[in-house]
């Protein structure tokens, strides 16, 4: 899949998978989230691996991230979006998620999905709406499995 770079300033956002610093990454999401907490670095490396990441840049250094899963064709899962504290309020969430809407190879998907408690605003601005029939939804969710307890 092609790399794709833009710029503002001194900040980037970019699909470059070898300038994601994965250490960082894990850091914030291992140690600042609920839905990661203590997830393992090589439980990490792979969902990357196996991911569109979007690695969000002030001057090299990584501040922000987020991946999708998907087919290509038909469904996108948005997940593990952040920005660090120290750059919030400088609309770079605003930013990242518009550079992920408008990825060339996101285009004409028929569902996206995302999982959230915190921002429900700035991902309304693109379209994304609270389940219209929630009673059709079903998952499977093991909110232990990173520290080894099965459900």
């Amino acid at each position: 899949m092609e790399i794709r770079e833009t710029h503002r300033n001194d900040y980037t956002i970019s699909t470059d998978k070898n300038k994601l610093d994965v250490l960082s990454i894990h850091k914030f999401l291992a140690n600042e989230t609920d839905w990661a907490k203590g997830i393992p670095i090589n439980t990490l490396k792979t969902s990357i691996e196996n991911s569109l990441n979007f690695g969000v840049y002030y001057e090299n250094k990584q501040i922000g991230f987020a991946r999708i899963i998907s087919d290509y064709s038909t469904i996108a899962y948005l997940g593990d979006i952040y920005i660090l504290k120290e750059y919030r309020g400088k609309r770079l969430s605003k930013w990242l998620i518009n550079e992920i809407m408008e990825h060339p190879n996101l285009q004409g998907l028929r569902r996206w999905i995302l999982l959230t408690d915190t921002a429900e605003w700035l991902y309304k601005k693109f379209g994304f709406t609270e389940l219209p029939k929630p009673e059709f939804y079903m998952e499977k969710h093991n909110p232990n499995v990173y520290s080894g307890i099965k459900n």
